[in-house]
């Protein structure tokens, strides 16, 4: 077996990182998220710093190659950039994120035991949480497949509440590490890596029926609109007026209901351009007691500068601005010498601002909500503050960016995690798709087929209080593995000065 890993180390290597997203959604093969960390241990087994930093590399290639193709649409079908460069940036971010297990790869051949339990249950799953966390911010992050996710629909999600996506992340390394170990282990630690294995499941047990927030006041009835817009059409000078009437038609018969939500940037134009169309809206649709969120680019002509947000028209108006924007998309990282020089030469490029750190919740339909803005929602911890007095929380996204991929499914799933850590019901709006209403406990209660203009009605419960994790982040799980790593490095470290 060594011999045939030795052999085909970088086939096997890139094979075991490709595998890795079909255990997310659409897909949904949760023990992949265990059995493709465990094959990566298994690959760096006896491996020198330098060969392990390179098996990393390339399975990390494997898993972002094939987990995050869909942006070959955004940059090439709609961004119509040249082959060549789609296929740059491409595998320029696959790259990126594959620098992260290189990094990875080379500390767990550099400093910590090469065998034992103490490198598969303790330093191995401690350093991936700490690599897997890194991701999620570092450089504005990226924290697309986080292997948390993959088990929303397992017992393992019932440690979201309490330690979130990335302590979910951490309990399916730790059991990957005992499959590793139950391999290449000694017989007494077969027998450690057995009991981890069946530990964390019957600990979920309980946890799966725990119930962390209650409920406040009678559920409210909501609309959520979903315009099903190409983006290649969508901000085309022909289509602005035919937008605008397919949102008022496909909402008016809906007015009375108490929330109606709009997905990201609904109508293609700017806020200001806008008040003509909004004013008359809001005065309709509040006569009927309807107060509605929409997605809208807020031009604030006070202070010149371009926002991403959430328009609220309920007893008065309110924005809620993006405030984690995506780089060479929503902003563009270049000094103030070179946007001129883009202005003067008419080159096009996105120049939004990014809203305040700590905004408070929108108010409407008689309740508070935690508003995030498209892939915003992939930052655990973003929103929590906002809990202390939402009652609801909305997602207001579009990934027409995407096309007909897996990404709509995976974002969907990222959605209902943001639900189960905050004890919260989620509105989700999308474009064309996944619009959708996710109970508190993650699980989705009704959806809208893709690429249809369709309107979503239901009910959400509004509730209050917070879960363990809505309290204390990540620092609980990030204190703990930090803590792991060291003790395990300075264990080694002082075992091979004992030997030599």
């Amino acid at each position: 077996m060594h011999s045939i890993l030795s052999r085909y180390l970088l086939i096997l290597s890139v094979f075991s990182g490709v595998l890795l997203p079909l255990a997310f959604a659409p897909f949904g093969i949760w023990p992949l998220a265990l059995v493709c960390p465990a094959l990566l241990f298994l690959l760096w087994n006896n491996l020198t710093p330098r060969r392990a930093a390179a098996v990393g590399f390339w399975f990390g290639m494997g898993a972002f190659g094939a987990g995050t193709y869909w942006l070959y649409n955004s940059i090439y079908s709609i961004g119509h950039a040249p082959i060549v460069l789609t296929l740059f940036l491409m595998l320029g971010m696959a790259a990126l994120m594959a620098s992260y297990f290189t990094v990875f790869g080379y500390i767990q051949a550099r400093w910590i035991p090469a065998s034992g339990a103490l490198r598969y249950l303790v330093a191995l799953p401690a350093l991936w949480l700490l690599c897997e966390w890194w991701r999620g911010w570092f450089v504005s992050g990226f924290p697309w497949m986080s292997l948390g996710y993959a088990q929303i629909d397992t017992p393992l999600a019932a440690f979201a509440p309490l330690l979130g996506v990335y302590g979910v992340g951490y309990l399916c390394v730790l059991i990957a590490g005992a499959l590793t170990l139950l391999i290449v282990g000694k017989k007494a630690q077969r027998v450690i890596a057995v009991a981890v294995l069946v530990v964390p499941w019957l600990c979920a047990w309980p946890l799966w029926h725990h119930i962390w927030t209650q409920p406040v006041r009678s559920p409210i009835t909501v609309a959520v609109v979903q315009g099903s817009i190409q983006q290649d059409l969508k901000w085309s000078q022909e289509w602005r007026d035919k937008t605008l009437d397919l949102y008022y038609e496909l909402s008016a018969p809906y007015f009375g209901t108490q929330l109606m939500v709009w997905p990201e940037a609904a109508l293609p134009d700017r806020s200001s351009e806008l008040v003509s169309y909004l004013s008359p809206l809001w005065s309709e649709a509040h006569a009927k007691n309807t107060d509605i969120l929409m997605g809208l680019v807020h031009d604030d002509v006070q202070t010149d500068r371009l926002y991403n947000g959430v328009l609220a028209l309920s007893d008065d108006v309110q924005w809620y601005h993006k405030k984690h924007l995506v780089p060479f998309a929503e902003y563009f990282p270049v000094p103030k010498f070179i946007r001129s020089w883009l202005r003067m030469m008419s080159l096009p490029y996105s120049d939004l601002t990014p809203g305040d750190e700590m905004q408070k919740p929108l108010d409407a339909a008689g309740e508070k909500i935690a508003v995030s803005i498209c892939y915003e929602d992939g930052f655990a911890t973003e929103q929590l503050y906002a809990l202390q007095e939402a009652t609801l929380m909305v997602n207001v996204t579009n990934d027409a960016w995407f096309g007909d991929s897996i990404a709509a499914p995976q974002h969907l799933e990222i959605s209902r995690m943001r639900a189960l850590e905050a004890g919260r019901d989620m509105i989700r709006a999308a474009n064309d798709g996944i619009s959708a209403l996710i109970d508190s406990d993650g699980k989705v209660r009704a959806t809208l087929p893709r690429f249809k203009a369709m309107v979503l009605s239901g009910t959400v419960q509004p509730r209050s209080g917070l879960t363990p994790y809505a309290r204390m982040g990540n620092w609980p799980i990030l204190i703990f593995c930090t803590l792991l790593s060291l003790l395990t490095g300075y264990l080694h470290r002082r075992h091979v000065r004992t030997v030599y």
